[in-house]
């Protein structure tokens, strides 16, 4: 089931980091939960579990609408407009 949001995202975007929340370790920060990828710009950042929450973060800079699971095996894909996995 996907969404607008999902249907018009651009194709294959490069992922910024590989095993880390960019925005974490500029703050000095070390610890996060798990990882996610915006779907629009490929930026990398900490989940909603995670202290400084920098997904959602960046969510509302940029406008960006939907972000997929980084996390080795994950395969799922969460727009935060509609607020539902598509």
């Amino acid at each position: 089931m996907t969404c607008e949001h999902a249907n018009a995202l651009p194709g294959e975007v490069a992922p910024d980091a590989e095993d880390h929340c960019p925005d974490c370790r500029a703050a000095g920060e070390q610890h996060w939960v798990h990882l996610r990828q915006c779907l629009t710009c490929g930026h990398v950042a900490c989940c909603d579990s995670s202290p400084r929450k920098h997904a959602t973060a960046h969510h509302e800079a940029t406008g960006h609408p939907v972000m997929r699971s980084y996390e080795p095996g994950e395969r799922w894909r969460w727009c935060y407009v509609d607020s539902r996995i598509v």
